[in-house]
This record gives C-alpha cells, structure tokens and sequence, in this order.
C-alpha cells in the first residue's frame, strides 16, 4: 500500500515524539534493587568500614543515610558522609545480595562477616562455606553475577 504524502506527513510528528517520549521513561527505570531487611540495608552493617577497617562492623541508627530505598547505616559520622559523597564506591555488589546466588542467577541473604573485596567492588555472600565456594572461581562468578544482576534488579 503506497502512503499519500499528506499521509506521511501526519506520521512524521508522531515518530518524532516517540524518540523523546522513550528516552524519557529510560531515564525512570527502577533503580536496582537492595537487601534490605525492614528496610535496613546489608542487616546494619557499615559498608564503608569493609574498605577502611577491613572488617564488618555494625551500623549504628544514629549515623545513617538513604539511598535507593533503603537506609543504611554507619559506625561514624565520618564513614556516612564518605558514604553520601560517592555511595556507588561503597555500596556492596548486586545490592548486597549473595554474590553466589547472584552467579546461579538468584538472590539469597547474606551474612557480613562472609565478604571480600576485589578489585575495589564489595562483594557479600550468604556463609562463610558459601564464600569458599564462590572464591574458586572469582572471575568465572563476578562474570556470570554481573550478566545475571540486571534481570534479578529488575524483580
């Protein structure tokens, strides 16, 4: 069917729209998702403290900040405002969900003294046996977790 250039001329505008329209709701996509439990991210631990101490250490309710739906909390006043500053260099990978589970392409809780950092990223796991499993083969996991994350967020 051949369109009438009076046709085409009335679906220029609309396809012109469409480009905005879509780039727009791309920019409201959900933000992934967080392990919060009653809305308290990573069961209380301050993440900061896996990079400056080297440990976990509990988060206290009296330092804490709110990022992507959950609250999270922080042994210091000094370790929330790093956290403020730049929350994407502290946050746990996957949203601190088991990194295992993440790399069988599911999620599961985690315990925070099952965590290591590599390559700067935090990553959590549900145990300690668990965490032993997933460091056989960290770059075989980290791959298959980040190509798995972006469809688990998205529940």
């Amino acid at each position: 069917m051949a369109l009438s250039r009076r046709t085409m001329l009335w679906m220029v505008p609309g396809a012109t729209l469409a480009v905005p329209i879509g780039t727009r709701l791309m920019a409201q996509a959900p933000a992934p998702a967080v392990n919060a439990e009653d809305g308290v991210a990573v069961r209380g631990t301050d993440v900061v403290a896996y990079f400056t101490e080297r440990r976990a250490i509990a988060g206290s309710p009296a330092f804490t900040h709110d990022w992507r739906g959950a609250t999270w909390r922080f042994a210091s006043a000094a370790n929330r405002d790093l956290f403020a500053a730049d929350p994407d260099r502290y946050a746990p990978a996957y949203g601190g969900f088991c990194a295992f589970a993440v790399s069988e392409g599911y999620t599961a809780p985690i315990d925070p003294q099952a965590w290591r950092i590599v390559d700067g990223r935090l990553f959590l796991n549900y145990d300690q046996a668990i965490k032993r499993r997933w460091e056989r083969d960290i770059p075989g996991r980290v791959a298959r977790a980040d190509a798995n994350w972006p469809r688990l967020a998205a529940r």
